[in-house]
């Protein structure tokens, strides 16, 4: 059953305000000197008004409608979060346009596709680096016709056909404002809900990636059901670092920020992130769970660096945090002594190292995108962190189910939001009817059917159950889940997670549907383990000598073992315990199309690409010479060769349950 949810009358946008650019419009007559976009330059936080923003907007959408952009023309933007993007997104949309955001670490032989099966004729750049992949992509794709780029620097001597700067396209748009000062409204008032606002390509888990339709209508709602769930208003702050492909952070940073109006901050670049959110202190956070486990990385290793006694105190207060401090957040009863206990944590440990993360003014904090191992939430609400989970895609427009205050579970991930309907499939899959459901996949009526029935259900593809309560458990993908060679269930993902709670465990990949045992391959953490290696003395030359050290593989193994021990207390999962392991020679990389753009395992493309070293570890081998071509950041391809270890794991006896 859907909580039920109440906003604030400022926070809400009046139904007629059922565009972006509407909603953009609304914004600049009721608040038109509050911040809407800030972005660090040259150290500086420079800030963009909802008036300043509009004004934006109102010279690129008459620009780009004298370079001929018209209704129903797709838009490719490629780029950081940067607020002249954002503009062009929302000029985009006011001419009825349709934005397609792409991730900007993607190769030029990546991009081609996208531009092919969207027909993109149009497409707005940060920098040299996009400008250089589109003159690529053109050379495939000769209907690239226009390429706008933001930033200048080393394209002065660029003469290439439909190269145009973005200062330079504002000039255009100039004259056309003022000679039709009423030529916005008037576009804009020409747009309509269900028009569609912009078209977002999937990662490509598990094959060529799909243009999702979203239409501002579905965006919208959503945008308006979660922020009357968590109560949020204009004076929040955001930090918009990950990719503005990705569905997660284009509503939390776009669609969200136009209907609640709330402040979007832009870092200086990915290098800065820390340092700007440490200034910024964003109230309303959005993280994948790598980010987290990131975050927890760099903690573990200054606390390794750190003295006896300052590691002695965060260990203690850490084991008060971890008995109580999800208690006091959910305001649950807890004794007076452990409350001091906890205060006195509070001051010594927990508000120190929220400071540190910039997480010290975080009124809720959300993470999704795949399943955050237990141990990791539970660290961060210990800390006294709000941290929920929500469980959404690309194609449900992010928000099916969101945790309410007082109810957190790392277990779950919440009952549906208000709006939304959830039913199990006979195979358990998890089916959704929502308004937020995509309008079809772009040019795939064939997909478009397989996935929404005719019903109006949605098929996920994630496996998962509804408990009593009316929270929804996620077990793992459909494709992915299986069962051991005893029949026994087989949940990769929740095992991988496990693993890379562990900060020397970046990466991790399990096998074991119908094999007698589970198997895994682990990617060390560079950093982590590096550091780790330096303070005991051990010398390496780079991560494929580090990652084939002998102590390094003891030190995986310490940590295999305590997830086998975990597992063997699980009265489901007891069977699926890691039996053999080995350190891959080469980090996943989504350049070599091992993970998605946005680091999920593409568990299948790796058992084959690696199935020597499947075969290896089943068939017992103590060790198993690899040749693994590589892609480098330029293009270029080389190969890594190892001779590696493949290492048995201590295994336990499954814990009798009481009853």
């Amino acid at each position: 059953m859907a909580r039920e949810i109440w906003v604030t009358q400022e926070a809400m946008a009046p139904a007629t305000a059922d565009t972006f650019p509407r909603l953009l419009l609304w914004h600049e007559r009721t608040r038109p000197n509050h911040p809407a976009l800030r972005e660090k330059d040259l150290g500086i936080w420079q800030t963009w008004t909802w008036s300043d923003l509009a004004a934006e907007v109102r010279l690129l959408a008459a620009a780009l409608h004298q370079l001929g952009l018209a209704h129903g023309g797709h838009v490719a933007i490629i780029g950081e979060n940067r607020p002249r993007l954002y503009a062009a997104m929302l000029a985009s949309q006011s001419l009825g346009a349709i934005p397609v955001p792409m991730y900007q670490d993607a190769t030029a032989a990546q991009m081609v596709y996208v531009f092919q099966d969207a027909q993109i004729a149009y497409a707005i750049v940060e920098d040299q680096e996009q400008v250089d992949k589109l003159l690529e992509v053109r050379e495939q794709y000769p209907a690239l016709a226009h390429i706008i780029f933001e930033e200048p620097r080393g394209l002065r001597h660029y003469d290439q056909p439909g190269l145009l700067s973005y200062d330079d396209l504002r000039l255009r748009g100039t004259e056309l404002a003022g000679k039709s000062p009423g030529f916005f409204d008037e576009q804009v008032a020409g747009t309509v809900s269900r028009d569609t606002a912009a078209l977002f390509y999937t990662s490509g888990t598990t094959g060529r990636p799909k243009g999702v339709v979203q239409t501002h209508a579905a965006l919208i709602d959503r945008a308006r059901a979660a922020t009357a769930f968590d109560r949020l208003g204009p004076d929040e702050d955001v930090l918009a670092y990950l990719p503005l492909a990705w569905i997660g952070q284009n509503i939390f940073s776009y669609a969200q920020a136009l209907y609640t109006g709330y402040t979007v901050n832009c870092p200086e670049s990915p290098a800065t992130v820390a340092n700007d959110m440490r200034e910024i202190g964003p109230t309303y956070y959005f993280a994948p769970p790598r980010v987290f486990e990131a975050m927890l990385t760099q903690v573990m290793i200054r606390m390794e660096d750190a003295g006896q006694i300052k590691r002695a105190l965060f260990g203690h207060f850490m084991e008060v945090g971890r008995r109580v401090g999800g208690r006091i957040l959910d305001r649950k009863p807890v004794s007076r002594a452990m409350r001091l206990w906890y205060w006195v944590g509070n001051a010594l440990v927990y508000g120190p190292l929220r400071n540190q993360l910039g997480l010290s003014r975080v009124k809720v904090a959300y993470t999704a995108g795949e399943a955050i191992g237990p141990d990791l939430f539970a660290f961060y609400r210990s800390l006294g962190v709000n941290l929920k989970q929500l469980y959404g895609s690309t194609e449900t427009a992010v928000f099916v189910c969101m945790q309410p205050d007082g109810q957190v579970r790392a277990d779950s991930v919440g009952p549906p939001l208000q709006g939304v309907e959830l039913q199990i499939a006979d195979n358990g899959e998890v089916l959704v009817r929502s308004p937020g459901l995509l309008k079809e996949y772009h040019r795939n009526r064939d997909a478009t059917a397989q996935v929404r029935d005719a019903d109006g259900w949605f098929h996920t593809g994630d496996a998962g159950m509804l408990e009593g309560d009316g929270h929804l458990r996620i077990i793992d993908r459909v494709v992915d889940v299986g069962r051991l060679a005893d029949g026994t269930l087989f949940a990769p993902k929740y095992i991988e997670n496990k693993l890379k709670f562990f900060p020397q465990i970046k990466e991790a990949v399990a096998f074991g549907d119908g094999h007698p045992s589970v198997c895994a391959f682990i990617n060390i953490d560079l950093e982590a383990v590096g550091n780790w290696a330096e303070r005991t003395g051990l010398a390496y030359a780079g991560y494929v000598d580090l990652a084939g050290k002998p102590e390094v593989l003891d030190l995986v193994a310490a940590c295999v073992d305590k997830v086998n021990a975990d597992l063997a207390a699980d009265p489901v999962l007891a069977n699926s315990q890691i039996h053999r392991f080995l350190v891959l020679h080469k980090e996943l990389d989504p350049d070599d199309d091992e993970l998605t753009r946005t680091r999920k395992v593409r568990r299948r493309f790796i058992a084959r690409k690696y199935q020597a070293l499947v075969d290896a570890l089943y068939a017992g081998r103590e060790s198993q010479y690899i040749e693994t071509e590589v892609r480098f950041e330029d293009g270029r391809v080389g190969k890594v060769a190892a001779t590696l270890a493949l290492r048995a794991a201590k295994t336990y006896a499954p814990v009798a349950q009481v009853a």
